[in-house]
């Protein structure tokens, strides 16, 4: 096939796009912190861009994405050998973009899942340990978890499961990391119930800069400028707008005030959501998902207040429940009409074909329990290496880890 110009423009725009996603996630969790610890949450997004960057090229799209095994990549694509101007090709269909156009596109995915894991150990982690986590996590979590979904062998591929732009690898996968990295770092000091958040506009500037960046996400996951790629914006805006309303709603309803920050989490809830089934509904089913994002998120959060889990920003509440419910939901509203796919691959229960929520299922445990068990086990390792360990000391978490960590502040005095 040949390389189509407006394609590759539009997949290179897309990832300027999803690139530009985490600086609005840095945004977005660094309102949330107390001022104290803006620098260093915002500094967690930001390095991700650029450690990743130097792990993919060398190794990480290899793994992902070399032919590899069922499991795992080899290493042909080493140092982006091999990754040139040539159509890219996957599970014998080929994409009118260079192979390089797709590794970039891909790229940007890997940068913003690490990243997201941040808002639950936020405020009291090693920064020096947070960069080897990066490269470690990157290697032995997200690429294998890419592979079996997104590489044309992997096995998850093999059997139909449905991820049309990462709530598997992207999501459920940073959510459950999340909730591992939480448990194993402990509470903050002094906090029982949360913390206000410092910067409100912050995190409406976040939540806005994530939504806009987030077409990239979906709309470019089509590989072309096509109608799936119309269809997939159409629905991300539909499904964001719905849970924003519903969260909003609900939380009015519960608290008698209209939260600015509950209608900020439900967008991005609402992201999370309908990013596994963007390239597979339509609008009616974009609703119902951007409905069920709002809901479940919302009660999520409530739910996670009561226990003694410290997940800081409620990353496994929005990320952990809505890429769940996204899955899941992908196997509901899934239909011909959008994916171009036949029976029975690629179509749901709403389309007359049950049988695509046992391979969503299967899609979602196993993710869930390879992000869990691995992710706790590096943080394990780290936290026994002498020298690293995952927490701060006590008094640099009472100073505040912009001045005990970076030496700089967020607001002059």
């Amino acid at each position: 096939m040949p390389i189509d110009a407006g394609a590759t423009a539009w997949v290179l725009a897309a990832s300027a796009l999803v690139l530009f996603m985490t600086p609005g996630l840095a945004f977005f969790y660094g309102g949330l912190v107390r001022g104290k610890n803006v620098l260093s949450t915002i500094m967690y997004s930001f390095m991700a861009m650029a450690v990743i960057i130097v792990a993919w090229v060398l190794w990480g799209y290899s793994l992902a994405f070399s032919p590899g095994n069922n499991f795992i990549g080899d290493l042909s694509f080493i140092g982006f050998q091999e990754v040139d101007g040539r159509a890219y090709e996957v599970a014998g269909v080929v994409a009118p973009i260079p192979h390089a156009a797709y590794a970039i596109f891909q790229l940007m995915f890997a940068i913003i899942t690490p990243a997201l894991i941040t808002g639950a150990f936020a405020e009291r982690f090693k920064f020096s340990t947070y960069l080897i986590f990066l490269v470690l996590w990157m290697t032995f979590v997200y690429a294998p978890i890419a592979h079996w979904v997104w590489s044309g062998n992997g096995w998850l591929f093999g059997i139909g499961a449905l991820d049309f732009a990462g709530g598997t690898v992207v999501h459920i996968n940073a959510g459950v990391a999340a909730v591992a990295a939480a448990w194993l770092v402990g509470r903050r000091r002094g906090v029982e119930h949360g913390v206000v958040p410092h910067n409100v506009p912050f995190v409406i500037l976040g939540a806005s800069i994530l939504w806009f960046g987030w077409f990239g996400f979906n709309a470019g996951s089509a590989l072309n400028a096509n109608y799936q790629a119309l269809n997939a914006f159409l629905v991300t805006n539909t499904a964001t707008a719905t849970a924003a309303l519903t969260w909003a709603l609900v939380s009015w309803f519960h608290t008698r005030k209209p939260s600015a920050v509950g209608a900020a989490s439900g967008a991005v809830a609402g992201l999370v959501a309908i990013t596994p089934a963007s390239g597979f509904v339509g609008p009616l089913g974009a609703l119902a998902i951007g409905f069920g994002a709002g809901l479940f998120c919302y009660f999520g959060v409530q739910l996670r207040v009561r226990t003694k889990l410290d997940d800081a920003l409620d990353v496994f509440a929005v990320h952990g429940i809505g890429g769940i419910w996204g899955a899941l939901a992908t196997g509901i509203f899934a239909v011909v009409s959008v994916s171009g796919l036949t029976p029975p691959a690629g179509v749901g229960v709403i389309d007359g074909h049950p049988a695509q929520m046992w391979a969503q299922l299967r899609a979602v445990a196993a993710t869930f329990g390879y992000s869990l068990v691995v992710t706790f086990a590096i943080l394990k390792v780290l936290d026994f290496i002498p020298g690293l360990g995952l927490r701060v000391t006590e008094k640099e978490e009472d100073t505040g880890l912009d001045v005990s960590l970076h030496g700089e502040r967020g607001y002059a005095e």
